[in-house]
């Protein structure tokens, strides 16, 4: 509605007004009292409207600031680097431009505010993991809303990760020791959850504790365990040891043995580290082994008696075997004053393992020599057999077992022809014995190398005695050849080394593959080939034997 049209309106209202009146009959001064009232209201309704649009005016540009400052804030709280400038024009028109500045600002805010928001939770439960809280963290964390910037984001996530980092680390040590437990649970043969469950419950779950107390007692935990584990496998490595002598020493049956056959297998374990059976250090295991040997103690106790007996022949076999002097009848006689009395028989036990331990490693060092003395007699059997066999005048007749008998001279030959290096040989090694020792070696309570000695000598005087044997022979053997060439051969000689002993002769192959009776044909033969052969054979033909 334009202006001219209201004044119109209100004219025409007017001379209607004046018409009433006039009909009505009011004075000029009432008419002028309405008149001022109606100028009043109008000018109230004037004023009213005045104040109004100043006060919208007023909230337009406090708004306007409110979101300016707005602006100001949130640039400052993101970082924003761009600078906002207002335009010209109305209010209305600076509002309008400003909005949607302000709107994208706080979508920004908000963003970020989430952004941080979430990475400031996950910080928060990490940190309290690391710390052992067992409550949850809230959502509603405090955030500092004046500070919102990409730094600020940067720092936050830069600090996760390294919370992310230690939490890993520490998640995989936790993973360790859980599974070191189980490995020794195995081992030791004892509830692995409830060993866990003890430390912190959640270790058997899929959520497992990272606090630095949980470690520590984890790390407690598996030290402990490995301690227990060395305890339990030293003590039936001991008890394996000690079972095992005492099975050797009653010489148990290997079916019986059989049912501890894992500490036979613990025995051989070098270090508490290296892999072992499931549950072969439990407990049930230990009790078993201590019984056993409780009982094999007991048995030990009634057969002392007889183990004693048994070790004392044992020593006595080991000293006689390489000829040690080991005076027997005064070592019963002690054991036997011993068991009349009642002694403790353990202490003579163990004496006589100690002696036959000292007696084989004594026999161990006399083996050498021993073996020597050994091949020095079998090489004079053979020299006592080749003088025998040489004696015999009958050796090379063609009876059975001859040929044997002449390789069995041969190697006999050769080896006495050892005998002095033998006998060298094993005086030397002595000599070293008794300087490295300090006694002398004793073969049958007589020192061998005085014996080695007096063989010798004994050698160089049958050595002796038979060079002049063979040197009287050859002059019997010139002087018979002078006298024959001198006066003449009255009859033929027999050849020196065959017999008219009917029996051997009787034995030949010849008598027996024709069938002749034993006797005169037999004799006719021998004193035929004795006449016929009685030239050709040399006087000296034994003594040209003996020298070969």
């Amino acid at each position: 509605m334009s202006l001219s049209s209201t004044t119109t309106t209100c004219t025409s209202l007017l001379q209607e007004l004046q018409i009433i009146w006039d009909e009505i009959g009011e004075g000029y001064n009432e008419r002028d009292t309405m008149l001022l009232e109606l100028e009043q209201e109008c000018l109230d309704i004037y004023n009213k409207k005045v104040d109004k649009t100043r006060k919208h005016r007023a909230e337009l540009q406090r708004s306007l600031a409110q979101s300016e400052a707005e602006i100001a804030t949130l640039m400052s709280a993101l970082g924003e680097q761009a600078s906002f400038s207002r335009k010209e024009g109305s209010l209305k028109e600076q509002i309008s431009s400003v909005k949607p500045v302000l709107d994208e600002l706080m979508v920004k805010k908000d963003l970020r505010w989430r952004e941080i928001s979430e990475i400031v939770t996950q910080i928060a439960e990490i940190s309290s993991n690391i710390a052992g809280n067992d409550c949850s963290v809230s959502s509603g964390l405090e955030i500092d809303e004046s500070d919102l910037t990409k730094r600020k984001l940067d720092e936050l996530r830069a600090h996760l990760q390294e919370l992310r980092n230690e939490k890993a680390v520490r998640l995989q040590k936790v993973n360790f020791y859980i599974s070191a437990v189980h490995e020794l649970s195995e081992i030791l043969s004892f509830d692995f959850s409830k060993a866990l469950s003890n430390v912190h419950k959640s270790l058997t779950g899929a959520s497992k504790s990272i606090s630095n107390d949980t470690l520590a007692r984890l790390t407690e935990l598996v030290e402990s365990l490995k301690k227990e584990k060395l305890q339990r496998l030293l003590k039936l490595q001991g008890l394996g040891r000690t079972m095992q002598e005492l099975w050797n020493l009653m010489e148990t049956p290997m079916d019986e043995r059989r049912r501890f056959d894992n500490l036979s297998g613990l025995l051989s374990v070098q270090a508490a580290d290296d892999a072992l059976g499931k549950g072969c250090l439990g407990l049930d295991i230990v009790r078993e082994a201590e019984d056993e040997v409780k009982r094999l103690n007991a048995l030990k106790s009634s057969k002392m008696k007889e183990l004693v007996l048994k070790r004392h022949c044992e020593l006595e076999e080991i000293c006689r075997e390489v000829h040690m002097d080991f005076n027997s009848d005064a070592a019963r006689q002690m054991m036997n004053v011993s068991f009349a009395g009642n002694a403790d028989l353990s202490d003579i036990l163990a004496s006589l393992d100690e002696q036959i331990e000292k007696a084989k490693a004594e026999a161990l060092s006399r083996k050498e020599i021993l073996d020597k003395v050994e091949k020095l007699k079998h090489a004079k059997e053979e020299e006592k057999w080749l003088d025998d066999y040489e004696k015999d005048e009958n050796r090379f007749s063609a009876v059975r077992g001859a040929h044997k008998n002449l390789k069995r001279a041969e190697k006999a030959r050769s080896l006495i022809s050892k005998i002095p290096a033998m006998i060298d040989g094993l005086t030397t090694k002595v000599k070293a014995w008794e300087k490295e020792r300090g006694v002398p070696f004793l073969c049958d309570k007589h020192p061998l190398l005085q014996t080695l000695e007096e063989e010798i000598v004994l050698r160089a005087q049958r050595e002796e005695e038979k060079r002049q044997l063979r040197e009287q022979k050859r002059l019997q053997g010139q002087l018979a050849t002078e006298k024959e060439a001198k006066y003449g051969s009255k009859s033929a000689k027999k050849p020196l080394g065959q017999s008219l002993n009917t029996d051997n002769v009787t034995k030949t192959p010849l008598g027996r593959r024709i069938g002749t009776t034993p006797g005169r044909s037999g004799v006719k033969d021998y004193r035929d080939s004795g006449r016929g052969n009685a030239t050709a054979i040399p006087l000296n033909y034994v003594a040209l034997q003996k020298e070969d």
